[in-house]
C-alpha cells in the first residue's frame, strides 16, 4: 500500500443516542430510530455471531477537537471509500472487532437521508454515516456493551465512541473567530508559503491550536484523502449522533461457556444455527499448552479447554507487564541522566552568563572611559583651535567652553561659522595684516615726505654746478639717515650718495 504522507486519528466521534452540548443552530433531537435506516440488512437469526451497528462517522465542515475537518467535495469524494475498511479497538489495528458495510449522508442534528449530489455544494455541516457488523465471536463483551448503550436505562448508555482514521498528503488553513466551529464563514489559507509559517501553531503539530490575534486555526484535509477505518473508543467526544443496534432475541455466547454445554456451543458454531437448537454431541476437551496467537483457531477453541487459553492470555500479560517494567526502569534511569546532565549544564550556563555579566560591565565602563577620553581630546582640540584663531579673554574661554562641550560635528560646525562673523574683530591674521598694512603705508608717507622737504630745501640756493653736487650730498645724507633700518648700514661712497638722491642720468662723474 503506497504510504500517505500524513495520518490522522478523528477522535471526536461519538456512537451514542445523544444531542452535542453546544447547541447552535445546527443542532437538533434526532431519535435513534431514525439512525436505524442506515443498519446493513443482515440475517441477525442465521448470522447470530454478527451485530449490526449505524453510526455518525463524522460531522463535515465542523472541526473536530484535534483540530481537523473536511469539507463537503472531499468528503463526497471519499465517503464510499469506508465500505470494506477494518472497525478496531482504540485504533489498535491488531485488535480488529468488525467491518464497515456501507456509507451514506445525513442532516446534521436529525439524521435525514440526504445525496451525495446535495453535500458537493453544502457549506453547513452534515453527517457521513456508516453502517457495518460487529463480530461477536471476536469480542462479545464489547458488542453486549455496544447494545447496552443504547438503552437509557443502563451504565452503558453513551458510554462508546468512535474515531475515524484518514491518510492524506496535502491539506489547507483554515482560520475561526473564538470559538466557532462551522468553517462556512472561515478564512481559507492556501499559499504553501503561509501554510509553512503557521503549521507549527496546529494542534496535530504540538500547538495550541491559536494564533496571536486570538483567532482560532485548523487543518482543512484535501487531495487524494483515504479512509482507513474506525476505531472503538471510551473517550467520546460531541457533535454526533449516536449508534443504533437492532433488538435481537437470540444471542450466542461465546465467553465462559461451562463444560457441559461446550459441546452444544461448538455444534452451533459448525451449522451456523441458533445456540438455541439443542444437540446430543458431547467432546471432550483437553488441556493444550499455546505458544503463540497464531495457535488459537476455530479447531482449536473446539478441542482445548478454556483454561488452554487463560494460561496463555495470562502468560502473555505478564510478558508485557515484565517488559513495560524493564522499559519504565530504563526510561527512569535515562530520565534521571539526563536531568544530572541538564542540571550540570545549567550550573556551567549560570556560571558563564556571571562571567559575562561581568565582562559586559568592564566592557561597559572601558567605553565610557574611552568615550569620556574622546569627548575631552576633542574639546582641547576646539578650544585650542579658538585660541590660536583669536585673542581671547578668560571670559571669552568660559562662555565658548560652555557652549561647545556637548556640540556634534554639525552643530560645532555651525557655532565656529557663527563665531567667525561674532569675533572677526578678535581674530588674530586680520589684526596683524591690518597693523601691517598700517605700518607700511607710514613708511611709504615718510619716506614721500622727506624727499619733498629736500627738494624744497635745496632748490633757491643752488648758484653753481658745485654747489648743487654738494648740496644733493648733503641732503642725501639727510634723508638716509631718517630711512629707519633694522640695521646700520656701512658708509655710502660718493656714487651711492648720488644714486639715492636723484637719477645719475645727465651727471658725469669725474
Amino acid at each position: 500500500m503506497k504510504k500517505q504522507k500524513f495520518e490522522s486519528i478523528f477522535s471526536n466521534i461519538k456512537i451514542r443516542p445523544i444531542v452535542s452540548e453546544e447547541k447552535d443552530k445546527y443542532l437538533s433531537v434526532a431519535s435513534l430510530d431514525k439512525l436505524k435506516k442506515f443498519l446493513p440488512e443482515i440475517n441477525t437469526e442465521d448470522n447470530v455471531d454478527l451485530l449490526p451497528v449505524a453510526f455518525d462517522a463524522c460531522v463535515v465542515n465542523r472541526v473536530n477537537k484535534n483540530g481537523d475537518v473536511i469539507d463537503g467535495e472531499t468528503a463526497a469524494k471519499i465517503a464510499k471509500n469506508f465500505a470494506n475498511k477494518p472497525i478496531n479497538i482504540e485504533h489498535n489495528r491488531n485488535q480488529v472487532i468488525g467491518c464497515i458495510l456501507s456509507a451514506s449522508f445525513s442532516k446534521f442534528g436529525s439524521n435525514e437521508p440526504i445525496t451525495s449530489e446535495e453535500v458537493k455544494s453544502m457549506k453547513e455541516p452534515f453527517n457521513i454515516t456508516l453502517g457495518g457488523v460487529i463480530w461477536k465471536v471476536v469480542n462479545q463483551d464489547l458488542a453486549e456493551q455496544i447494545e447496552e448503550s443504547n438503552d437509557p436505562t443502563s451504565n452503558n448508555y453513551m458510554s462508546i465512541s468512535a474515531s475515524w482514521e484518514l491518510g492524506f498528503n496535502d491539506y489547507n488553513l483554515v482560520v475561526l473567530d473564538g470559538s466557532e466551529k462551522n468553517i462556512e464563514n472561515a478564512q481559507v489559507i492556501s499559499d504553501e508559503n503561509q501554510i509553512e509559517k503557521y503549521k507549527n501553531n496546529l494542534k496535530a503539530f504540538g500547538g495550541t491550536g491559536k494564533l496571536n490575534n486570538n483567532k482560532s486555526i485548523y487543518r482543512k484535509v484535501l487531495g487524494k484523502v483515504v479512509p482507513l477505518g474506525i476505531g472503538f473508543t471510551m473517550n467520546p467526544a460531541a457533535d454526533v449522533q449516536g449508534v443504533a443496534t437492532p433488538s435481537l432475541d437470540v444471542e450466542l455466547e461465546i465467553n465462559d461457556i461451562s463444560e457441559e454445554k461446550a459441546s452444544e456451543a461448538d455444534t452451533a458454531y459448525e451449522n451456523n444455527i441458533s445456540q438455541e437448537e439443542k444437540l446430543n454431541v458431547k467432546k471432550e476437551r483437553i488441556y493444550m499448552k499455546i505458544t503463540k496467537i497464531e495457535d488459537i483457531t476455530d479447531t482449536l477453541l473446539k478441542e482445548v479447554t478454556a483454561s488452554s487459553v487463560t494460561d496463555f492470555i495470562a502468560e502473555e500479560i505478564k510478558k508485557v507487564s515484565d517488559q513495560f517494567t524493564a522499559e519504565k526502569a530504563e526510561k527512569e534511569t535515562a530520565l534521571k541522566t539526563a536531568t544530572e546532565k541538564y542540571d550540570s549544564a545549567f550550573a556551567e550556563q549560570e556560571a558563564l552568563k556571571k562571567q559575562l555579566e561581568e565582562v559586559n560591565q568592564k566592557l561597559t565602563s572601558i567605553q565610557a572611559e574611552q568615550e569620556a577620553k574622546a569627548k575631552q581630546e576633542v574639546f582641547n582640540i576646539r578650544m585650542a583651535a579658538f585660541d590660536e584663531e583669536y585673542e581671547l579673554s578668560d571670559e571669552d574661554r568660559q562662555v565658548l567652553a560652555t557652549d561647545i562641550k556637548d556640540l556634534n560635528e554639525e552643530a560645532f560646525s555651525a557655532y565656529k561659522n557663527k563665531m567667525a562673523v561674532l569675533m572677526k574683530e578678535k581674530n588674530k591674521a586680520a589684526k596683524k595684516a591690518k597693523m601691517d598694512k598700517t605700518k607700511e603705508e607710514e613708511m611709504k608717507a615718510s619716506v614721500i615726505s622727506n624727499e619733498v622737504k629736500a627738494s624744497e630745501e635745496v632748490a633757491p640756493q643752488i648758484s653753481t654746478t658745485q654747489e648743487v653736487v654738494e648740496q644733493a650730498v648733503d641732503n642725501g645724507s639727510k634723508a638716509s639717515v631718517e630711512i629707519p633700518n633694522s640695521a646700520p648700514a656701512a658708509e655710502p661712497t660718493i656714487q651711492e650718495k648720488y644714486a639715492k638722491a636723484f637719477s645719475l642720468e645727465g651727471f658725469e662723474i669725474k
